[in-house]
């Protein structure tokens, strides 16, 4: 888990998060980072000593605010389709409330950073995927787990990512933007899918 963040830092790291999910990691300065947080460019080199340590900061910032749910859904005293559910619930809710995370993860995955990519797998989702993986696991040991566990990510963050389309398409309802209903689809499909695969 990530330990405590001093108050400085903390500040630093709020303001940078939607300026990186507007602009991607190109995009911002230190020095407009700094300016829009009211301190000085060196001040912001005392916290982060480059622009790619503060970007990694952030990320692993902006995901630890929800990662200990997604740890309780995955680990929770429950069958394997029950931890399922609980792990789409609380995964949805993540990606619906936290619009500046996703757009975060879909900037990366476009600019295709290999570096940043393998330092994000490492350092800021390795314990919850390895959590999925067991998961996975546990509930079709038929299936390729890491497999599995990509397309459960995929339906619940392509759903969103999609969603300045989706409005448009026939069949939309604004019930469809709802986490719990998006969770609820997702965990039927891939169950009805798992049973008779």
């Amino acid at each position: 888990m990530q330990s405590i963040i001093p108050e400085s830092k903390a500040k630093i790291l709020e303001a940078a998060i939607p300026l990186f999910a507007e602009a991607g990691f190109n995009g911002v300065s230190m020095r407009s980072l700094a300016t829009e947080v009211g301190l000085n460019p060196a001040t912001l080199y005392h916290h982060f000593q480059d622009k790619h340590t503060l970007y990694m900061a952030a990320m692993s910032f902006v995901f630890a605010r929800r990662a200990e749910t997604l740890s309780v859904a995955l680990s929770a005293e429950a069958t394997p389709e029950e931890r399922l559910k609980k792990f789409a619930e609380a995964f949805c809710r993540l990606i619906h409330d936290d619009p500046d995370f996703n757009k975060l993860i879909q900037r990366e995955i476009l600019a295709g950073d290999n570096g940043r990519l393998q330092l994000l797998a490492s350092q800021v989702f390795h314990e919850f995927f390895t959590s999925l993986l067991s998961l996975c696991g546990e509930l079709a040991p038929g299936f390729d787990s890491h497999m599995l566990a990509i397309s459960i990510v995929g339906l619940v963050v392509y759903h969103y990512q999609i969603t300045p389309l989706r409005q448009h398409l026939l069949g939309r309802s604004p019930a469809h933007d709802f986490p719990e209903k998006v969770a609820t689809h997702v965990v039927r499909l891939l169950l009805r899918g798992v049973n008779t695969g």
